[in-house]
């Protein structure tokens, strides 16, 4: 299957919006002071209350949307849609959890939310091993080292693994881990087809773009397998189903922790079928270890400006978001997801736009 875009596909106009993570009621970072940066006007959010393989109903993405449209904000992308790790392992109740995964997707679409956004990372989620890092300008960055994480005892469970959200008791997140041992990574390059050829079609008919998000960090963590890892990986992802509806989303700052990705390369063989685009920067610190850092292309080793540049080049026209930022100027709250850092980056990135096309 050829992927990369044609030249004829750049030159159309480009009509994208600058998005802004919210975790929902709760989140100190308020839809009230999200709509206070001047150009932000999407929120990227999910129902985090429900469990993981129950079906999201019209009702709950209704009141979500709602809420955030009484901010005049536009719900633009979920983010996500947890996949259930039977659905990773292959498992023969795997697929009453793909029907309701199916269910989900069709409820986000009768809400008229464009984007899904989602992983397939077999028992965590993205993984840090530092989550206030000192960076010399005294703010704090989130941070991963590999020789760290082998010092992380899993034998407690997840209480040692800084940030993780999902907490499995030391037997839970064991039983889980076994399961992986017969899981090779090309077992689960087989589930994850197993899985789009199911739920692609049902995306397509709710219009609804399914954007996976690659591994981060890009490699193998507590020795379980990691497939989305490189530009590669995405051109499999994208080939297993030929729909529109199959995408991706460019991480600039997951795929830059690895140097042999090179971005811009990345976005013009994957063009028209990169559906989101989280736009952070880093700054690798050895091997297998990286910090996170300001946005500008000077604060670590992404060049955005190239990254946007190259979005504009390919005819992307999904949203984009300032994904994670320091702490900075004494805030107190999640890490990674503060409101004056995030906000910088909106800006600069809304401003690289403006730069690298000319209007």
């Amino acid at each position: 299957m050829a992927v990369c875009a044609s030249r004829d596909e750049s030159q159309q106009k480009i009509t994208r919006v600058l998005t802004f993570r919210w975790f929902g009621p709760g989140d100190p970072v308020t839809l009230g002071k999200i709509r206070q940066i001047p150009v932000v006007r999407g929120i990227v959010s999910a129902l985090f209350e429900i469990p993981v393989g129950d079906v999201w109903s019209f009702e709950s993405v209704e009141r979500l949307r709602d809420e955030v449209e009484r901010h005049d904000l536009r719900l633009s992308v979920i983010e996500s849609v947890p996949v259930h790790e039977d659905i990773k392992l292959g498992r023969a109740t795997r697929d009453r959890y793909i029907d309701n995964y199916c269910e989900s997707i069709s409820n986000i679409g009768r809400a008229r939310v464009p984007v899904l956004c989602y992983n397939f990372m077999p028992v965590f989620d993205w993984v840090r091993t530092d989550l206030a890092r000192a960076l010399p300008d005294g703010s704090t960055a989130l941070a991963f080292e590999d020789s760290a994480l082998r010092q992380i005892d899993l034998s407690r469970g997840t209480a040692d693994l800084p940030g993780w959200a999902t907490r499995y008791s030391a037997a839970e997140l064991s039983k889980l881990i076994d399961a992986y041992r017969s899981v090779d990574e090309e077992k689960l390059w087989d589930n994850l087809a197993y899985f789009l050829e199911r739920v692609v079609p049902v995306a397509t008919a709710a219009n609804v773009a399914m954007a996976l998000h690659p591994d981060d960090p890009p490699w193998s963590v507590f020795g379980l397998p990691r497939i989305i890892t490189s530009g590669r990986a995405f051109e499999r992802v994208i080939g297993i189903v030929d729909a529109e509806a199959n995408g991706v989303t460019f991480c600039a700052g997951s795929l830059a922790a690895d140097p042999a990705n090179d971005l811009v390369e990345i976005i013009r063989c994957v063009g028209r079928r990169i559906h989101f685009a989280h736009c952070r920067n880093i700054k690798r610190t050895g091997p297998r270890a990286f910090q996170e850092t300001a946005h500008p292309s000077d604060s670590g080793d992404v060049d955005m400006r190239g990254v946007i540049g190259a979005l504009r080049e390919v005819g992307f026209d999904g949203p984009i978001r300032s994904d994670h930022g320091r702490m900075i100027w004494g805030e107190a709250g999640q890490p990674g997801y503060g409101l004056y850092d995030r906000a910088l980056g909106a800006t600069y990135l809304h401003g690289l736009w403006e730069g690298v096309g000319g209007d």
